[in-house]
């Protein structure tokens, strides 16, 4: 029941590939032109994309706003804390 009390809304709207919309970002771990790492209330969310930036950013409402081209959305693993630094540590070698 606390897990119920915790949950949050988390959306992703993708329009053609060029422009995301992410509600429920708690905080942008990294971004360059092609890798957005975000902390969202579902998890850490991997971008990665050609040309991406970040449109709009608001953490206090949890929105961010990227164009660019997007080849892929990642959920990264983070119910094992030892893995998930060990895929990270490797995610951004």
């Amino acid at each position: 029941m606390v897990d119920q009390l915790k949950t949050k809304r988390h959306e992703v709207k993708m329009l053609n590939r060029k422009q995301l919309e992410i509600t429920g970002v708690s905080n942008v771990e990294s971004f360059d032109s092609e890798e957005f790492l975000l902390d969202t209330d579902g998890g850490f969310l991997a971008i990665r994309g050609q040309n991406l930036h970040i449109k709009n950013l608001s953490l206090e409402q949890g929105l961010i706003a990227i164009e660019g081209f997007v080849n892929s959305l990642t959920y990264l693993d983070t119910n094992s804390h030892g893995k998930s630094k060990g895929f990270l540590g490797k995610l951004f070698k």
